[in-house]
């Protein structure tokens, strides 16, 4: 819980110190967005996106301090379509990653990164920044994950735990939704229903244990939660050509165990070095006890190859 509350106070941390900071910066930022909508689309509609593939490879020979060869590759896409007009706003945004590693010694490709969401937030202005909003969160992985072990003759084995739609969250509510600008905005949602789907084979198994498998009780495919869902979103420039993008979480569970906080943060690095070629740092810290019952945290560092549309 330490932990949670830790990552939860370091977003909302850089959030404070760097808005006064970047506050003429959003300003123009979105002076120039607004330029720019008015000039180009006229039917409400601001839409950019990119693709990266991320390349990592190591090769050892003789080398003494040890090492494994391996190469691994990541493909990611980042699309933004969002809509402003008179006072209704409609913020959409697709994520989609997939990645793999392939050691010499080992007999499979494994991944490194496998993510499938979408977010979108519909607001109608209430007052100021803020608008009446209803959000819907949909997430879910591309293909097959797996438990990897040994055998009783040491043999690397794998066993099938997660699946395409297994888990697959879908996150829906009303609530209040602030927004400065595309680079900062916050979702307020106290009504919150969150549905939790398996495939049903993996809770039908023999001496399955009810809530072993993501909440998921023993033969059903799905779990519903009631519960305060709030999201923010931040991004700003650290210095000339390095911005960093974050992005926080956070759900409690009205109807059983609210102070189990589920939390899912995730910074973006990009050091731009022209207009194709970024280094890139990908961070993802993620608590969930209905998934596993401690923080995990995944991150991946590489020379990406750039694509804006």
């Amino acid at each position: 819980m330490k932990k949670i509350l830790l990552l939860s106070m370091l977003f909302f941390a850089i959030t404070s110190v760097n808005a006064q900071n970047t506050e003429k910066e959003l300003a123009q930022n979105t002076e120039r967005a607004a330029k720019k909508l008015n000039d180009t689309i006229g039917d409400g509609w601001r839409k950019k996106g990119t693709i990266t593939f991320l390349f990592n490879q190591s090769s050892f020979k003789n080398w003494v301090a040890g090492g494994e060869d391996n190469i691994s590759g990541n493909l990611g896409l980042n699309y933004d379509f969002n809509y402003k007009k008179g006072d209704l706003t409609w913020d959409n945004k697709i994520l989609a990653s997939y990645g793999l590693v392939q050691t010499k010694n080992s007999n499979f490709e494994k991944k490194t990164d496998d993510r499938l969401e979408f977010n979108s937030v519909l607001g109608k202005k209430a007052f100021g920044d803020w608008y009446y909003s209803f959000f819907v969160n949909f997430r879910t992985q591309f293909t097959k994950g797996f438990v990897y072990g040994t055998d009783a003759n040491g043999a690397e084995i794998r066993t099938e735990n997660t699946n395409f739609l297994s888990p697959g969250y879908l996150t829906f509510g009303p609530g209040l939704f602030w927004k400065k600008s595309d680079n900062l905005k916050v979702n307020l949602a106290p009504l919150t229903s969150k549905i939790t789907l398996v495939d049903k084979d993996y809770t039908s198994v023999p001496g399955y244990v009810d809530g072993a498998y993501f909440g998921v009780d023993t033969n059903k495919s799905l779990r519903y939660e009631l519960g305060f869902y709030a999201s923010g979103y931040y991004k700003f420039n650290i210095m000339e050509n390095v911005s960093a993008e974050n992005t926080l979480n956070l759900y409690s569970n009205y109807l059983e165990d609210p102070q189990n906080v589920d939390v899912d943060y995730t910074l973006a690095i990009v050091m731009k070095i022209n207009k194709y070629f970024s280094t890139n740092l990908a961070f993802q810290a993620v608590y969930d006890d209905n998934a596993f019952r401690a923080l995990q945290t995944r991150q991946i560092f590489g020379l990406g190859i750039n694509y804006g549309f």
